[in-house]
């Protein structure tokens, strides 16, 4: 098992060190333990929480269907739906129905000499994504957090094997989107850490919120590549996090989201409109699925 440190924990779930320091002592995060005067605490450790959370009934179906393995419910959907369409989006060459028996039987099953390493591995990643979006869903985005979709994401891949390519940390060098230019790479640690700031100030965040952090976040582009599918899930988290039914941007509305992101502070109904139309989508699975 990996471990991590309290200033590491701190950082990751935004809150101070002598608060990380007391959830020890108090014996409220399983499974640490002191080396000297040094706490270790478990990396996939999950914070405290005061009293019982909330949930909805949405995420506590989703949790409790991840945690049974429940197949053919609305958990199984979602994995399959959310990482087919955001993978498909990126590039993937992978098929629905490749990618449900990744899922399903954790094996490649009939694969062509066309099909990329890379689709699979990230494939395999996003459904552990979709799973640590799950699991942290009710705690305040961070830093770390994001750094962290990003390295689960990218592990074992090409790109991880590419010294310039900073998996799981924001980008070295430049990048465009299309021919839009994004945030200089010194500058992305100051603009995400506004965005967050910003976003978690807001008392009662709207749709329209969540709209405009993932606008601002492609906008950034933090990472050397993979910032659509980070967004997307983040956009899941968001909406999971605040009681909004989230959405699953399909193949489907593809041109309509990146004319959306593309118009968002001239024409925001494009980019309201489609993700309507997904949420209208998911809408659709929670009822077929009675939650």
């Amino acid at each position: 098992m990996d471990f991590i440190s309290v200033t590491q924990f701190a950082e990751k779930h935004g809150i101070s060190e002598r608060t990380v320091r007391n959830y020890c002592k108090t014996g409220k995060i399983e499974g640490v333990f002191l080396t000297g005067k040094t706490w270790n605490i478990p990396v996939d450790a999950k914070k405290p929480t005061k009293g019982k959370a909330k949930l909805s009934p949405l995420l506590l179906r989703l949790r409790e269907e991840k945690e049974s393995k429940l197949k053919g419910g609305i958990y199984h959907r979602t994995q399959i739906d959310l990482t087919y369409h955001s993978n498909h989006i990126e590039g993937s060459r992978l098929t629905k129905e490749q990618t449900r028996f990744i899922f399903e039987t954790n094996t490649l099953g009939i694969t062509s000499e066309n099909t990329r390493i890379d689709d699979i591995m990230e494939t395999v990643n996003h459904f552990r994504c979709i799973d640590y979006v799950i699991d942290y869903a009710t705690d305040k985005i961070t830093e770390p957090h994001i750094k962290q979709l990003h390295q689960i994401l990218k592990t074992n891949t090409s790109d991880s094997q590419k010294g310039w390519f900073a998996v799981g940390d924001y980008k070295k060098l430049p990048n465009e989107i299309g021919d839009e230019k994004t945030a200089s790479p010194k500058d992305v640690h100051k603009l995400i850490a506004k965005l967050l700031s910003s976003f978690n100030s807001i008392k009662k965040v709207s749709f329209d919120d969540i709209l405009d952090f993932h606008v601002q976040f492609e906008r950034i582009h933090p990472f050397q590549d993979g910032n659509g599918r980070v967004g997307r899930l983040l956009l899941f988290w968001q909406c999971l996090q605040k009681g909004i039914t989230p959405f699953i941007i399909s193949e489907e509305l593809r041109f309509f989201y990146y004319r959306g992101l593309q118009n968002w502070g001239h024409v925001n109904e494009f980019l309201r409109d489609t993700c309507l139309t997904a949420q209208d989508n998911y809408k659709a699975l929670i009822e077929y699925f009675k939650i």
